[in-house]
């Protein structure tokens, strides 16, 4: 979602700024939101998620939001009215703590990749509370999306990421890559090392996908079947190397190749879903699309709602958390008011995710 400058004193669709969105089966609303411009809980969580929301700035919790524990409640409920046995989220961040801090105050210092607009962290907390928190929402599994800025980075990520998922059993093993020496021989030992899936960030790297150094890691991805979950898209700010025709390149090369373009490719999403449509492997995630706060910013234009239902067995639930500016529940009733239908829900909030990573036992 490039800066537009729409995002000045701009109203939502729905003329809210992220909180959280009418249900429209709860409520009996119908249609599309972009057509009408929108395991169990660990002892003492609902403490925890006080505490969370206590953290949040005023902004982000968005007038009139439910508290944390509420919140929990309500996410439950939309996964159980769906009759899912919870959710699984592609795009949550772990990473350690000190850089995920970094993270936060880059977001906190308005940074040229934010696109300059105000993006307040709703679940600022430690990583013991996070975990707390993602678990009462139901989120049957995730992802630990980490990505280096530079080189010599990614590899002590991987390092870090392979502890994290060893004392995490319900975060699904993820690792990095960068185009630099070695990438081929670290790729092959976090594969090695029980990775699942891996994080590649064009945008925040400044680097091309396309570059030689990488196309090892990527034949050898592949062949493995491990997904990439690749932010690529020219949102929120456009970088050298993001865009369609990067990837589009890789893939030529490595068809089989499971890329999951994380953020819909916002604002490409037209060009995307064209690459979707044209290679068996490839997915989407839904990460902050369709939301609020991204509508105002980069919408996701009203005449691809066919091409994204047609596309609902290789879209993939994606949330950001924790570094969203509005509650999780936003990013489910987001996708719920596009009026897609219950089983495109399913689809896309449990069961591609679980089908993906091999988890239908977990039902």
């Amino acid at each position: 979602m490039p800066n537009t400058g729409r995002h000045s004193g701009a109203a939502g669709p729905s003329g809210t700024s992220g909180t959280p969105c009418t249900s429209p089966r709860s409520s009996g609303a119908t249609g599309s939101s972009v057509q009408a411009p929108e395991r169990e809980a660990a002892d003492g969580a609902g403490e925890t998620h006080d505490r969370v929301r206590s953290q949040a700035p005023q902004e982000a919790r968005g007038e009139g939001a439910v508290v944390v524990r509420d919140e929990a409640r309500e996410v439950r409920g939309f996964w159980e009215g769906l009759g899912l046995p919870g959710l699984v989220d592609v795009h949550t961040h772990f990473m350690p703590e000190r850089v995920l801090r970094k993270v936060w105050d880059y977001f906190d210092g308005l940074g040229e990749l934010t696109g300059g607009v105000e993006w307040p962290i709703t679940y600022r907390a430690d990583e013991d509370e996070r975990l707390a928190l993602i678990r009462e929402f139901g989120v049957r599994a995730f992802t630990a999306m980490l990505y280096p800025h530079k080189a010599g980075m990614a590899e002590w990520l991987n390092s870090w990421a392979v502890d994290f998922a060893r004392r995490t059993p319900d975060c699904l093993h993820t690792s990095t890559l960068f185009p630099e020496p070695g990438v081929e021989r670290y790729v092959r030992e976090a594969v090695e090392a029980g990775a699942r899936v891996f994080k590649a960030h064009v945008q925040v790297g400044a680097y091309d996908p396309g570059d030689e150094l990488l196309d090892p890691a990527w034949g050898l991805l592949a062949e493995a079947g491990i997904p990439v979950v690749i932010h690529c898209g020219s949102g929120p700010s456009p970088g050298k190397h993001t865009g369609p025709g990067p990837v589009a390149a890789v893939l030529g090369r490595h068809p089989r190749l499971r890329f999951v373009f994380a953020h819909m490719g916002m604002p490409e999403y037209e060009d995307f879903l064209g690459l979707a449509g044209r290679h068996d492997e490839v997915r989407l995630d839904t990460t902050m699309a369709f939301t609020d706060f991204s509508e105002r910013l980069a919408p996701f234009p009203p005449e691809l709602l066919p091409r994204l239902a047609d596309l609902g067995d290789r879209v993939l639930l994606g949330t950001d958390f924790p570094n969203i500016p509005y509650p999780y529940v936003h990013q489910l009733r987001a996708l719920e008011r596009l009026g897609l239908g219950d089983d495109w829900l399913r689809a896309v909030c449990f069961e591609n995710g679980a089908r993906l990573f091999g988890l239908e036992g977990r039902r």
